[in-house]
């Protein structure tokens, strides 16, 4: 990953993060009041933040700083004890992790395990009071079974096939900018990455030489020599992702070098939803056009596919952008640019259906961190206000308790 992404999502980020929580972290820990009905007026009802106990947080590799120290953060400040399971693909942030951790934090509260795949379904057998993972649906189905063993509670940031709809209307030169960063961003490898787009063949036609100075722009002529652009992390990862350059034609890029785990930035056109690239999630350096009639057709293509983790759309028209997000669901959603939802703490991040469970960042990781436990402190005199609800009842007793107990409805209609 080049030094600026790196800076930019695995340091500023996790600075940005840290310091919003420690900066709100008193206020966040406070009891909150909660209200009363009439026979509690005189008590004390509020919510507890409480600790869940020892918690696991499992990390992946293509952001294997942020995706294990933003979670860590959270948990922390919740009160929590943890154990984090780094990811063994990315090995040297695995070793630093491993060593450093240690330095700082209180080893008999927080412990780094290294393991691989043998290893993690151990580590899996334990009891752990609530688990935290970040990587792909399959993975999270296995970590669901083995924490539904024990009752445990979990949040699942998975991944998808993040669609990004380009209207007729729209600023050719911004929408190719913005997408060829968010694609190409760390080679593709972000679970908030465009996907493929959707569009119509008059905008794929003007889309296609935008997008090929925007990754001139970005990369120069020959991307292979530009420092700004990344590679694959390992052999296997770069075997798969080439093999899905065989879908529709390849209208810019397509260039691959194994040894480097290069591959260029890519631009399929004319890509069918049976080609192998609209299969599964690509996590690479490739953008795949498919072609739709109009922003209905591109409505339902969305809707008849799993949920994504987020959804793009682009164009001048703010009605456009506003049907897209009213008719579609998704864990988030970015109009008119892609990834920049994620830089802000005081927005939820997290999927649902297949693109995950669960939400965080900043408060939204204390609270999920944090039992959340409702309280009652009553008052052991004013025994006479009881009196209703013990036996023997009677019609006198009943309309007395839903006189104080009722919740009435606000402005109540009459069907004529």
């Amino acid at each position: 990953q080049p030094s600026f992404e790196a800076y930019f999502s695995e340091i500023l980020l996790c600075k940005n993060e840290l310091n919003n929580t420690l900066n709100n972290l008193s206020h966040w820990m406070k009891d909150e009041n909660a209200g009363k009905n009439l026979v509690t007026q005189l008590d004390s009802a509020f919510i507890r933040k409480d600790p869940y106990g020892v918690v696991l947080i499992i990390a992946p590799w293509n952001y294997p700083i942020n995706l294990f120290l933003v979670p860590l953060i959270g948990a922390i400040a919740a009160g929590n004890c943890v154990v984090v399971k780094p990811s063994e693909t990315a090995k040297s942030t695995e070793r630093l992790v491993a060593e450093m951790l240690s330095c700082y934090l209180d080893n008999d509260c927080f412990a780094v395990v290294t393991a691989g795949v043998q290893e993690t379904t151990r580590l899996l057998e334990n009891k752990f009071d609530y688990i935290f993972f970040t990587g792909s649906t399959s993975v999270g189905r296995i970590i669901m079974t083995a924490a539904a063993k024990h009752l445990t509670p979990i949040t699942l940031e998975l991944g998808g096939k993040n669609p990004c709809y380009v209207s007729d209307t729209c600023d050719v030169q911004n929408v190719a900018r913005r997408v060829a960063w968010g694609r190409f961003f760390n080679a593709g490898q972000t679970c908030i990455a465009p996907d493929y787009v959707l569009c119509s063949v008059e905008m794929q036609e003007k889309l296609m030489p935008a997008l090929r100075e925007a990754i001139t722009e970005f990369f120069g002529p020959n991307p292979q020599e530009s420092p700004d652009f990344g590679r694959i992390v390992g052999d296997k990862q770069f075997r798969r992702i080439r093999a899905l350059l065989c879908s529709g034609r390849v209208a810019i890029g397509g260039q691959t070098d194994e040894k480097e785990r290069y591959i260029a930035p890519t631009v399929l056109a004319d890509v069918l939803p049976s080609d192998p690239a609209m299969q599964e999630e690509i996590f690479g350096p490739i953008l795949p056009i498919v072609v739709v009639a109009n922003m209905d057709e591109a409505i339902d293509f969305i809707n008849a596919r799993p949920q994504p983790l987020v959804i793009y759309a682009f164009s001048c028209d703010s009605k456009v952008v506003n049907q897209v997000l009213d008719r579609t669901s998704s864990g988030g959603f970015c109009g008119n640019d892609t990834l920049m939802h994620v830089t802000l703490t005081s927005l939820p991040f997290g999927g649902i259906g297949n693109s995950g469970l669960g939400k965080y960042h900043s408060k939204f990781t204390f609270d999920t961190f944090t039992h959340h436990r409702g309280c009652l402190y009553r008052s052991m005199g004013r025994e006479a206000l009881n009196a209703p609800r013990y036996p023997p009842y009677s019609q006198q007793k009943l309309g007395l308790l839903t006189a104080t107990f009722e919740i009435k409805r606000k402005g109540m209609c009459t069907l004529l």
